[in-house]
C-alpha cells in the first residue's frame, strides 16, 4: 500500500463513486435512530438545565456563596465561578474527544453522562458560606470544574452522534433536536428557579429552596444514563472501524489533527463564537442584566425568557427543516446578518421597561438564535473526517466556548458596570456576528451530503438500491489532508440534479 494509500484509509470509506455497491450504503433504522437523537438530546437537556439554574439563581447563590459586597459584586463572583468551570472544557475535550474516536461514541457520551450528574448532584449538598466559611466557594468551584471537565466531551460527542446516526437528507432536522433539549434544559430550569421563587419566601430560598434544583440532576443523570447504554454505536464509525480493521493501517493521532485540520479547526471555532455569545448573552445573562442593571422585577424577567424559549422550541425543529431544504449556509449567514442589524433596536426596545416591548427585544433575538441553534449541530460535525470528526468537534468546540461563550455573561456584566453604558451587550453580538459572518462566507455547504469519510446515509432500502444504480455525472474532489490540499479545506462532491447522493470522500 503507498503513502497515499495508506492515509486515505486512515481516514476511513474511501472508494471510487463507479465502484459503490448497495452494501456500502448506509440504511438507517428509523426507530434506532429516534431513540439515539432522544438519548443525545437528553444529555444536553441535562447538561443546559444546570446551567440554566445556575444562570437564573445567580443572585441567590452569590448570598449564599458570596455574602460580602454589593448586588452587583455578588453576581460578578458568582458568574466568575461559572465561567471557571469553561476553562477546563477544553481539557475535557483533549481527554473525551480522542476517547470517543478510539473506542466509539458510544461509551464516551455514556461516562460523561455520569461525571455531569455527579458534579451537579454535588452542587447541591455544599455546605453555606456562613456554615463553612471560604471552603463553601471553594467546593462549589471543584463541582463546577467536575462539570466543565466532563461537559468538554458531551456536546461534541453528542452532536458527532446524531449527525452519525442521521441520513444525509435529515440530518439537519435531526441534529436540530439537540439543541431542542438544550432549550428544554433551560425552560427546566429557569421554571424551577420560578417556581421555588414564587412559593417560597427569601429566608427559604437562601436557607435550602436553591438546593432543590441541583439535586433533581441525581435522578435525570441516571435516566439519561439508562437510554445511552440502551443505543449502539453509529452506523458511520461502524463502517470506519470495519474499514480500519480490513486495510490494517494505523487510526489518525491527535497531532495529524492540527497538522492536517488547522483551516477546520479555526471555521468551528469561528461558528461557535457567535452561536454561543448570542445563547449565553439571550439565555443566561439576559434574566440577570434586566434585574440587576435594568432594575427589572427578577420574577418578570424569568417568565419573559421562558416565553422566548418556549416559542423558540417548535421554530428550532422548523429552522432545521429549513436547513435541510434552503442549506446551512442561508441560514447561518442570514442569522449574522440579523444580529448585526436589530443587536442595538432590540436592546433598546428591552431597556424601554414595557413588558411587551421588552418581550419584542428578547423574542427577535430568540428568533435569530434559533437561526443558529438549528443549523449548528449538523454544519459543525461536517467539517471534519469521522476518524477525527469526535476530538476535533470537541476540542474546537470547547476552546471557543471557554474564550469566548462562557466568559460572556461575566465579561458583558464588568462592561456594564465599568463602562454604565447599556447598549455594552449589543455591541457584544455584533461583533461575534461579524466574526460568525465571516467565517461561514468560507465554509462549503454540506446539507444533502455525507459526512467525511463516511458512507452515504438513507432511509431505505429502495433509496440505497436507486444510489447504488445512480449513473448521474458528479464531481468528485479527491483532495485529502497533507496530499493535494493545502489549505485543510476537505471538500466535498456536487449533489446530483436528480437528488442521489454520491460519497464525498471516493479516491477517483
Amino acid at each position: 500500500m503507498s503513502a497515499s494509500q495508506a492515509l486515505s484509509a486512515q481516514y476511513g470509506w474511501f472508494k471510487r463513486s463507479s465502484e459503490l455497491t448497495v452494501d456500502d450504503v448506509t440504511v438507517v433504522d428509523r426507530s434506532t435512530l429516534n431513540r439515539a437523537v432522544g438519548a443525545a438530546a437528553l444529555g444536553n437537556a441535562m447538561e443546559w438545565f444546570d446551567f440554566g439554574v445556575y444562570g437564573y439563581i445567580a443572585i441567590t447563590l452569590g448570598h449564599v456563596f458570596f455574602p460580602t459586597g454589593s448586588a452587583s459584586v455578588q453576581l460578578i463572583a458568582t458568574f466568575a465561578t461559572f465561567t471557571a468551570a469553561f476553562l477546563v472544557r477544553p481539557l475535557g475535550g483533549l481527554v473525551f474527544g480522542p476517547l470517543g474516536d478510539r473506542y466509539g461514541r458510544h461509551k464516551i457520551l455514556a461516562l460523561t453522562m455520569i461525571l455531569m450528574a455527579a458534579g451537579t448532584f454535588a452542587i447541591g449538598l455544599i455546605p453555606s458560606y456562613a456554615q463553612i466559611g471560604i471552603a463553601a466557594p471553594l467546593l462549589l468551584l471543584a463541582a463546577r470544574l467536575l462539570q466543565g471537565f466532563s461537559t468538554g466531551g458531551e456536546y461534541g460527542g453528542a452532536a458527532t452522534f446524531i449527525a452519525e446516526y442521521s441520513t444525509d437528507r435529515r440530518r439537519g432536522q435531526m441534529g436540530s433536536w439537540l439543541e431542542f433539549g438544550t432549550l428544554g434544559g433551560y425552560i427546566a430550569g429557569a421554571g424551577t428557579v420560578t417556581a421555588l421563587q414564587m412559593t417560597l419566601s427569601p429566608t427559604d430560598m437562601l436557607a435550602w429552596g436553591w438546593r432543590i434544583p441541583f439535586l433533581v440532576a441525581g435522578p435525570l443523570g441516571l435516566l439519561g444514563l439508562y437510554m445511552r447504554l440502551k443505543l449502539e454505536e453509529t452506523p458511520a464509525f461502524q463502517a470506519y472501524a470495519e474499514e480500519v480493521d480490513k486495510r490494517e493501517v494505523d487510526r489518525p493521532r491527535l497531532g495529524d489533527l492540527f497538522r492536517r485540520h488547522r483551516a477546520q479547526l479555526l471555521k468551528c471555532m469561528g461558528l461557535v463564537l457567535v452561536f454561543n455569545v448570542t445563547d449565553y448573552m439571550l439565555l443566561t445573562y439576559m434574566p440577570n442584566y434586566l434585574s440587576v442593571t435594568m432594575g427589572y422585577a427578577e420574577s418578570k424577567g424569568l417568565l419573559l425568557i421562558i416565553l422566548v424559549m418556549v416559542v423558540m422550541m417548535p421554530l428550532n425543529v422548523v429552522g432545521g427543516l429549513f436547513s435541510d431544504r434552503l442549506g446551512r449556509r442561508p441560514m447561518i449567514i442570514g442569522a449574522c446578518a440579523a444580529l448585526i442589524l436589530l443587536s442595538i433596536p432590540c436592546m433598546l426596545l428591552i431597556g424601554t421597561g414595557n413588558d411587551g416591548l421588552i418581550f419584542l427585544g428578547l423574542m427577535l433575538l430568540g428568533v435569530t438564535l434559533v437561526c443558529f441553534t438549528s443549523s449548528m449541530p449538523s454544519t459543525l460535525p461536517a467539517l471534519f473526517y469521522t476518524p477525527v470528526r469526535y476530538s476535533a468537534l470537541s476540542i474546537a468546540f470547547n476552546v471557543s466556548v471557554s474564550l469566548f461563550g462562557g466568559t460572556t455573561p461575566l465579561l458583558t456584566a464588568w462592561l456594564v458596570e465599568k463602562t454604565g453604558d447599556p447598549l455594552v451587550p449589543a455591541y457584544y453580538l455584533m461583533g461575534a456576528a461579524t466574526i460568525g459572518l465571516l467565517t461561514m462566507l468560507t465554509v462549503k455547504e454540506t446539507a444533502g451530503l455525507p459526512l467525511r469519510g463516511s458512507p452515504p446515509a438513507v432511509e431505505t432500502q429502495a433509496e440505497a438500491i436507486a444510489l447504488a444504480k445512480s449513473d448521474e455525472p458528479v464531481t468528485v474532489d479527491t483532495a485529502l489532508p497533507g496530499i493535494a490540499s493545502t489549505n485543510g479545506d476537505e471538500r466535498q462532491s456536487a449533489l446530483p440534479r436528480n437528488g442521489a447522493v454520491i460519497p464525498a470522500h471516493g479516491l477517483a
